[in-house]
């Protein structure tokens, strides 16, 4: 059944509120997340579960002076039918022709806008090693595109749609009408959607967390330092690090809010100065499979050791992908009284839960945190100690039991206690 079927089902038409709200969703990725500029073209990605919304997105782009707006649609049962027949070569191979026609998009101006949410536990039950090698394959045939994005060419944006599968997972023990009107209700919550005016409540909260970041930028730490259970972990910043949040202008010149929701301050760590352990605090959902339970050992910014109670083949093959998935591309500072902490749910999507907790991420870096960044050469950002992969993957180590203090010539300063920030702004 889908979205479509089941919101039908439940009796919703134009002149509910829900619709009103997917309505209002629509509008601020639009104008909020994208920024769309006048006859600047779309190029989005959904499942077929995400048709609603991405038609009200398509309808809110043209409005705001899209010259053309094309949208990917997948089928994930298609995804599954592959595993079940496909023969083995095919888990070697990935549409290069299609993500190059989108890198040339980038190229040629476009903005990117992914609509998120689809079922966590997709692949749970497939083959560990064909998932893996998919996923390398896929990895370096959109290398070319991400890196696009990765320098913030472009500007682009990620929100999230509610789906029957995905609803079943956060909400279990529900019945499926309700389990997908509370992730809608959720969604809607923690975007701003459901305030009196979304686009300032967006403005506002921007604002706040440019704050921190320019503070940070002003403290210009040399590491930080996590502590808590099962975790001791200290995270050396790249030379000439900055720290971001919020939106950002691309290169382009376009102001936009690549995630939403987004309640993270973010910078790029060293990739040779990353030393101790840490413990995941939430499950990461990676490609279609859950992983649980991680638990790895740094030494000089490499992942010595790396363990999970649950999906350990699936993190082996991930941190295996190449040399720089051993590695940080990013650390972030996530108050556990973000709104998504305070909701209570584990969503099992990183967009959502990654917002939810101070995280670090293995794999690629994001230039924009680097000063200059976009205008230095691949030797130049390592040089910095920016690293470089085909991944970039989240996964949360933050919790209201996680202390983090900055590392300054002067000695260590408390930044988080208990999970949240000991300064406001």
């Amino acid at each position: 059944m889908t979205t479509a079927n089941v919101l039908e089902k439940r009796g919703f038409t134009e002149s509910d509120e829900f619709a009103r709200k997917l309505d209002r969703l629509a509008e601020v990725a639009v104008r909020v997340g994208l920024g769309l500029a006048p006859r600047q073209q779309v190029v989005m990605t959904a499942t077929l579960e995400q048709v609603p919304l991405a038609r009200r997105i398509t309808e809110h782009a043209y409005r705001a002076g899209a010259s053309a707006v094309t949208t990917i649609f997948a089928d994930e049962e298609c995804a599954l039918l592959r595993f079940h027949h496909a023969q083995d070569f095919s888990f070697d191979t990935a549409p290069a022709w299609l993500y190059d026609g989108m890198a040339a998009a980038y190229r040629g101006g476009a903005a990117r806008l992914a609509i998120a949410g689809g079922n966590p536990a997709l692949l749970a039950k497939e083959d560990p090693e064909k998932v893996s090698r998919l996923n390398r394959a896929t990895s370096k045939a959109y290398r070319p595109a991400l890196e696009l994005i990765t320098r913030q060419e472009i500007n682009w944006t990620i929100v999230s749609g509610a789906t029957p599968a995905w609803a079943a997972a956060v909400f279990p023990g529900l019945p499926q009408e309700q389990a997908l009107e509370r992730l809608w209700n959720a969604i809607f919550a923690i975007t701003r959607i459901d305030k009196a005016d979304p686009v300032s409540a967006w403005k506002e909260h921007d604002a706040h967390l440019h704050a921190r970041a320019d503070w940070l930028n002003e403290k210009r730490y040399a590491a930080l330092h996590f502590r808590g259970p099962d975790t001791d972990l200290r995270v050396g910043l790249a030379d000439e690090h900055l720290w971001d949040g919020g939106g950002s202008v691309a290169r382009n010149g376009v102001y936009c809010i690549p995630n939403m929701p987004t309640e993270e301050v973010f910078t790029t760590p060293h990739k040779s100065r990353v030393d101790g352990h840490v413990t995941s605090t939430k499950p990461l959902s990676y490609q279609g499979t859950m992983i649980e339970g991680i638990s790895v050992r740094f030494e000089a910014g490499r992942i010595v050791q790396a363990h999970a109670s649950r999906g350990q083949h699936v993190l082996e093959q991930m941190i295996g992908t190449d040399e720089g998935a051993r590695r940080l591309g990013e650390v972030s500072l996530v108050p556990h009284s973000s709104p998504i902490a305070s909701s209570g749910l584990l969503f099992l999507n990183t967009l959502f839960d990654e917002n939810a907790a101070c995280h670090i991420a293995l794999g690629q870096a994001y230039t924009m945190c680097m000063k200059d960044g976009e205008k230095l050469s691949r030797e130049e950002l390592a040089a910095r100690g920016a690293n470089e992969s085909l991944i970039h993957v989240d996964w949360m180590i933050g919790s209201n039991r996680i202390d983090v203090d900055g590392i300054s010539a002067s000695g260590p300063e408390p930044l988080l206690r208990a999970g949240e920030w000991t300064w406001k702004v």
